[in-house]
């Protein structure tokens, strides 16, 4: 009888791969978490219990075949768990690196709540892609039959580089437009390389490139090019652009130099650091936190890759201010673990009411505690009377979280029709808007959230026009 290669979780724990000691990791921006041996991998996978009902599976945004790219693995047949992952994930070895797996796939394991620890499916689909890539399986597009027919997307982020990838495969002309001088939107520039090494993203793009994408970059629409410039140029149009606009802190001195935004924060390190580009704004030490004393105020993914981006920067001192507690944090526990083993203070139940100084010299803040639940069923905070103090800061990032731009505004197209939040209105699983031919996904319609669920959108959205395009075709006829 052959010898059983899963259902290990009773006699194999849960095993991390190594990750770099705090005192090693905080001298650069490589990433923190070591690959998987080939030994470690299939053992890690022959963890996963083959339930007959995988909750890792459906809580997953993209509904990957978890199950069965672990159980390839464990049994040595890489390629294929390679072309499983793939077949529902466009880009595996990004999702691997940076999705919250402890509240997704991870966070909803059966043998986590049998007490076993979970299966470590997020490094284990890291190690399959990363294998894909070294051993060459990777390959670029070959549509079988070219089409005529072109989409536009606006915006190089992960949605509409998925949106691409899909679009690609079925032979469709694609072109890319995105501001930036690079692709890849905060895959590349908001998140820190000690997270998503930026050679992991920049190989994704060439390959869609070589793939046949065509991309415009230093492309503003609205400025370099009109939005109905590039609705007469394609069949169909994506947008992409997602939510960059931060939200913003009131307050008496709220004008001051030395606060500034995460986004322009964490650009500036990723093109100095990660890039070697010259940034001007780094070189000052306006965006450098170098020998400062550093308050980033917010409690979510972005706010801890402020904190530890700042500690490799060489700060004096890195503190991190949240008005909720640890519990009611929407960033990723892993990563606030993290930040304290790499000496990030968090003064959790604290908000700010103001700031001293003109040049920023300290965070007047208050301490709070939890009442009542809100709307959201999150516990409100509410002000403890008597407990103000100044936190002393000379460099204070803003981590507030993202909102859309004004798109009818900025593009000149009153029509599209946005929500009352600004977000774009477009159906939920197609991404079609109110307007021909015009389609929106990604954050652009969410709000801010998840790499993992712009991709789904991408992948959803291309599956939507292919549908349009056939229907219009035969309609022609």
């Amino acid at each position: 009888m052959a010898k059983q290669p899963m259902l290990k979780f009773v006699q194999i724990n849960r095993d991390m791969p190594s990750k770099r000691a705090a005192e090693d990791r905080k001298q650069d921006f490589d990433e923190i978490y070591a690959e998987f041996a080939a030994a470690k991998a299939e053992e890690q996978a022959s963890r996963c219990s083959q339930c007959g009902v995988p909750y890792c599976q459906s809580h997953c945004p993209l509904h990957n075949n978890i199950p069965d790219w672990l159980r390839l693995t464990a049994t040595g047949r890489l390629e294929e768990a390679y072309g499983v992952s793939q077949a529902t994930n466009t880009f595996p070895e990004i999702c691997g690196r940076i999705c919250p797996q402890d509240r997704l796939c991870e966070g909803n394991c059966v043998i986590e709540q049998s007490g076993h620890g979970t299966v470590t499916i997020g490094s284990v689909e890291k190690y399959i892609t990363d294998t894909a890539w070294e051993k060459g399986w990777v390959q670029p597009i070959a549509p079988v039959q070219e089409r005529a027919e072109s989409v536009g997307i606006i915006g190089a982020g992960p949605g509409g580089l998925a949106a691409a990838d899909m679009l690609r495969r079925a032979g469709l002309q694609v072109t890319v437009y995105d501001r930036y001088d690079r692709a890849g939107g905060l895959l590349t520039y908001g998140i820190p390389g000690f997270k998503l090494e930026k050679d992991v993203v920049m190989r994704r793009v060439e390959l869609l490139e070589k793939s046949g994408v065509t991309f415009k970059m230093n492309c503003a629409v609205g400025e370099d090019i009109t939005f109905e410039e590039i609705r007469s140029t394609h069949d169909a149009v994506i947008i992409a652009t997602g939510v960059y606009k931060s939200r913003d802190l009131q307050g008496p001195g709220s004008g001051a130099t030395g606060i500034v935004r995460a986004i322009d924060y964490l650009t500036a390190s990723n093109r100095a650091s990660n890039f070697g580009d010259t940034v001007p704004e780094f070189e000052s030490g306006e965006l450098n936190a170098n020998g400062k004393k550093v308050v980033v105020i917010g409690g979510g993914d972005t706010a801890m890759d402020c904190v530890r981006t700042a500690i490799r920067q060489g700060a004096e001192s890195v503190k991190c201010m949240y008005r909720r507690d640890r519990a009611n944090m929407p960033g990723s526990q892993r990563e606030t673990q993290n930040a304290e083993e790499e000496g990030v203070v968090f003064e959790w139940l604290t908000a700010p009411k103001g700031f001293t100084g003109d040049a920023v010299e300290g965070v007047m803040a208050q301490k709070m505690r939890l009442g009542l639940p809100d709307a959201s069923g999150r516990q409100s905070p509410e002000l403890i009377e008597g407990s103000d103090y100044t936190e002393p800061a000379d460099l204070v990032i803003k981590a507030l979280g993202f909102e859309p731009e004004d798109l009818p505004t900025l593009w000149g197209c009153a029509e599209l029709e946005v929500t009352r939040w600004g977000t774009v209105k477009a159906e939920f699983t197609s991404g079609r808007t109110a307007l021909p031919g015009v389609y929106a996904i990604g954050d652009i319609v969410r709000g801010a959230s998840l790499v993992v669920w712009a991709i789904r959108d991408g992948r959803d959205c291309a599956d939507a026009i292919l549908a349009d395009l056939s229907a219009k075709a035969v309609a022609a006829e």
